[in-house]
């Protein structure tokens, strides 16, 4: 998905086990909104005439929205009409005298009650991405805005927090605020104990009419309100098949899905501690078989390519390891299928190895049910 931030940090927006939708239904602004109701309708495209941003004016934007204080280190991008992708976005060092804090904001255009405008608002899946908190608030305008107050580092390694604020607006209006209790998101020593905007003030400042104006002269391009190439439901259907083929023996204690449909995980336990386990269904991967299959793989009598991995777990949790199985067909169907001797990567391991061996794994990616 292209609504990451250019130069700017980014925010974690991926993983949820329950969808938050997004309540707007196209009726006035200002009215409230069943939750249940997503609108699809198109927002209106940028106006011919809609005015050129500079880096500078989104700077000097930020600066002015931010209660008095020092600023330093000013970095930004405006609209340009040369690349509607790449989100304008400015960032700043703020010190309100209690200590320097880098903060950020970015906007793009999202689809009203798409796919990007649900996930912008949902609060993360704490298996990938442990938070303090997570609020979500519907405004007058019929805005939905997130507050999510974590972490720069999921694994907690250097505890720098990260609070982030998401809007989204009915006609599809996406701006993301975020700041650091440091002078930079990553490689800066910790300045303060907290960032210094308070959760009311980040939603003030994602709310403010100023970023609008952004968004609107952003050219419309229609790649920005693209639907993913899988739908949510395909996402469901693959979490139901992965639970229909946990080995007996084994519960499902929890679920959910990445902010990729193709993706999604259960967490298993025998008794003997939490398991993750993870899926990633993907069609069409030929073009990369070659460095998925190569020395230890091997080819089964109908073409499929399987390759086994013991491996240390990626995400820093102590003692945490990884065991997986990467399967292709010979029409470059995917499926890889891992598991973790702990309930998420990012926690310390609470078993010696995973819940799954090898050969259940195997059984899993290999299944005639994926085909369906």
């Amino acid at each position: 998905r292209t609504t990451v931030l250019g130069g700017a940090a980014g925010v974690a927006l991926a993983g949820v086990g329950g969808a938050l939708l997004v309540p707007w239904s196209g009726t006035p602004s200002g009215q409230p909104r069943p939750p249940s109701s997503v609108s699809t309708n198109p927002h209106p495209t940028a106006s011919p005439t809609a005015r050129a941003v500079t880096s500078d004016e989104m700077i000097s934007t930020l600066e002015k929205l931010l209660p008095k204080g020092k600023f330093s280190m000013a970095q930004g991008r405006g609209v340009d009409a040369s690349e509607p992708l790449v989100a304008p976005y400015a960032q700043v060092v703020y010190d309100d005298g209690h200590g320097a804090s880098a903060i950020s904001v970015s906007v793009n255009r999202v689809l009203p009650g798409g796919y990007d405008a649900r996930q912008a608002v949902r609060c993360p899946d704490k298996v990938f991405t442990p938070y303090d908190s997570c609020t979500t608030s519907h405004l007058p305008d019929a805005s939905v805005v997130t507050v999510v107050k974590g972490y720069e580092y999921p694994d907690r390694r250097v505890d720098t927090k990260l609070w982030t604020a998401n809007l989204v607006t009915p006609d599809g209006h996406h701006v993301s605020v975020s700041e650091w209790n440091a002078a930079a998101e990553k490689d800066a020593p910790v300045s303060r104990d907290e960032p210094p905007l308070s959760a009311a003030q980040l939603k003030v400042l994602a709310a403010a009419q100023d970023w609008r104006g952004v968004v609107d002269a952003i050219p419309e391009d229609p790649r920005q309100t693209q639907e993913p190439p899988m739908a949510q439901e395909d996402g469901k259907a693959i979490r139901q098949t992965l639970a229909s083929l946990v080995p007996k023996g084994l519960k499902v204690v929890a679920h959910g899905s990445d902010d990729d449909s193709q993706f999604t995980y259960v967490v298993v336990d025998d008794g003997k501690g939490r398991s993750l386990v993870q899926i990633n269904v993907q069609p069409d991967m030929s073009d990369v078989a070659g460095q998925l299959f190569g020395a230890g793989s091997e080819t089964l009598a109908d073409g499929t390519r399987v390759a086994e991995r013991k491996q240390p777990g990626e995400k820093g949790g102590a003692g945490v390891v990884m065991w997986t199985v990467d399967t292709m067909r010979t029409d470059g169907f995917r499926v890889v299928v891992s598991a973790f001797n702990s309930g998420s990567q990012q926690t310390a391991a609470t078993r010696t190895a995973p819940a799954l061996t090898i050969k259940q794994l195997r059984a899993i990616a290999l299944s005639a049910k994926w085909r369906q």
